[in-house]
């Protein structure tokens, strides 16, 4: 995991804006899920998902690491408690995008509710821009993203397309304990760039900021 620190990362990356930001190497990007003990250890002795993790529901992958971070409240809410790095490739995170639709209806990206309900249907991938937020869990004018995955692309992402994945949740109490402490000249976070998919389409369909 390639790292820097908080303080640098933060005056690196934009403050504002729809951007995806994540772990990138060697085309491939790193998502984060959280989990109770049972399932992060069949994923990572497998590595795939499996054993009691639930297909028939829909799954959130983040590829920012403090959203994350915000979401589960730095892995100590329940059935939470264990950070999930999933490697994924490019090619199969932009499809995983272009299946996406907007959570919720909005005129920037549909002309009319009814053609937003009609891709509801037919697509089993949704897409939320949130608030991102700092170690502390202020919101930032910075967007973030998160995927809603159901059906026959969480299945593939569960079984298909997941590279490698690792449990950094002792990481994670490490730096939270900097963070406690008041240490943030100690806290350290994934080192992470804006990620823009390969179709100019795609990237506009999502509502990136380019």
């Amino acid at each position: 995991m390639n790292l820097e620190r908080y303080e640098e990362s933060n005056n690196r990356l934009p403050k504002e804006g729809r951007h995806i930001l994540g772990s990138l190497s060697n085309n491939t990007i790193v998502v984060y899920q959280a989990y109770r003990q049972s399932i992060a250890d069949y994923a990572v002795k497998h590595q795939h998902f499996g054993g009691e993790f639930s297909y028939n529901r829909m799954s959130w992958i983040k590829p920012n690491f403090l959203w994350m971070m915000y979401r589960s409240g730095w892995a100590e809410k329940e059935g939470q408690e264990n950070i999930l790095a999933i490697t994924l490739s490019t090619e199969h995170f932009d499809e995983i995008l272009n299946k996406a639709v907007i959570s919720s209806f909005n005129k920037e990206f549909y002309n009319t509710e009814d053609a937003w309900k009609k891709d509801l249907t037919l697509k089993d991938v949704r897409l939320q821009w949130d608030p991102d937020h700092d170690p502390w869990g202020n919101k930032l004018e910075r967007r973030a993203v998160q995927l809603g995955l159901k059906d026959d692309t969480l299945k593939k992402y569960g079984k298909e397309f997941i590279l490698k994945i690792e449990n950094i949740t002792p990481f994670v109490k490490e730096q939270h304990e900097h963070l406690k402490s008041g240490r943030i000249d100690m806290l350290q976070v994934p080192y992470e760039s804006i990620y823009v998919p390969k179709s100019k389409d795609l990237a506009s369909k999502i509502g990136l900021s380019l």
